[in-house]
């Protein structure tokens, strides 16, 4: 079962992904039908069945339109915190095998990030209902920071680089007693500042305070261990790059709940009513390629079982804003 969201007549709805072509639209927002199945102790699946309307709509005019919005939105951008972890994908087998190798060099050869991959390899799936070794987390701002699919990326134009980032992210909402319920998952287009990461990797912070995107389709139920995608990048009507991906937990090195756990662990992430986007890692960058995009670039990440692609042209800020701080 797929979800998306989209502006309805000015209004935020959800609708139930019937085919390629049509979406049935639902009687309320995503966020509203989730506290809906938490106050009611039902499945999310079972609520979308008692939500639908007969209103049918043309997925592709929504599109054309620009009508659709991220898959789970708060009416409060400043409640939707937007997070992430890193370090956490094996990638491909030669890769794999490369890191593994490098991780048994001795231990004061290895760089920060090596050992972090290391941690992960080693104990980042642990039994169930056992804490794993933590991953890298970062921050990227609250909903406002999120761009909705079909709408331009902004990157600020102090920003060194605009690169991709294809990833899973998990949508959640926090119930009334702080406990954190996962809504579903989506494809997400997590888009970072590689060359500030790159020149120091304690600028890691700001290289992720950057805009992001998630959706269209919000995917109900168990995640597959194992998904393939492709992630490119389209430049005037052609493919200037592309690459296929691979995720899901068979080619992570974590398991989906430990990184749960180590992001909710913190009661400030468990406030009552809060919605949360929690981005999974990568491997796949156009980055690592040496491709530098450029503004009306258009990123394209897709896996089938998520329906259809998730896609946002860059647009780049044109000066950077006269920031000074005034005393009271």
């Amino acid at each position: 079962m797929r979800l998306i969201q989209c502006d309805h007549q000015g209004q935020v709805r959800a609708a139930l992904v019937e085919s390629e072509e049509q979406v049935r639209l639902l009687d309320c927002d995503t966020y509203t039908l989730a506290n809906r199945a938490i106050s009611a102790g039902k499945p999310l699946s079972e609520m979308v069945t008692e939500a639908l309307t007969d209103t049918r709509l043309d997925y592709q005019k929504l599109v054309d339109d620009k009508q659709l919005l991220p898959p789970l939105t708060h009416t409060d951008p400043a409640h939707c915190l937007v997070t992430g972890t890193g370090l956490t994908h094996l990638g491909s087998a030669d890769t794999r095998s490369a890191m593994h190798a490098k991780a048994q060099a001795a231990e004061e050869d290895m760089t920060d990030s090596m050992r972090m991959f290391k941690l992960g390899v080693e104990g980042g799936k642990p039994d169930t209902g056992q804490p794993g070794a933590q991953p890298e987390w970062f921050y990227k701002g609250d909903g406002q920071c999120v761009a909705a699919p079909e709408a331009e990326i902004l990157s600020p134009a102090f920003a060194e680089d605009a690169g991709e980032e294809p990833e899973l992210a998990g949508l959640y909402v926090i119930g009334k007693n702080g406990q954190p319920w996962r809504v579903g998952y989506a494809l997400g287009n997590e888009f970072s500042d590689h060359i500030t990461e790159r020149f120091n990797y304690l600028w890691l912070a700001h290289s992720k305070l950057r805009a992001c995107s998630f959706g269209p389709e919000l995917l109900i139920g168990e995640l597959p261990t194992h998904l393939e995608g492709t992630s490119a990048i389209q430049r005037n009507g052609e493919t200037v790059w592309e690459k296929p991906f691979l995720t899901g937990e068979a080619n992570m090195a974590h398991s989906l709940a430990n990184l749960e756990y180590h992001h909710f662990k913190y009661p400030g992430f468990r406030r009552p009513g809060d919605v949360h986007v929690h981005f999974f890692g990568t491997a796949t960058l156009s980055f690592a390629d040496g491709i530098k995009v450029r503004e009306g670039d258009r990123f394209e990440i897709k896996i089938n079982e998520f329906g259809r692609a998730l896609r946002n042209p860059l647009r780049v800020e044109k000066d950077t804003p006269a920031i000074s701080v005034k005393s009271l």
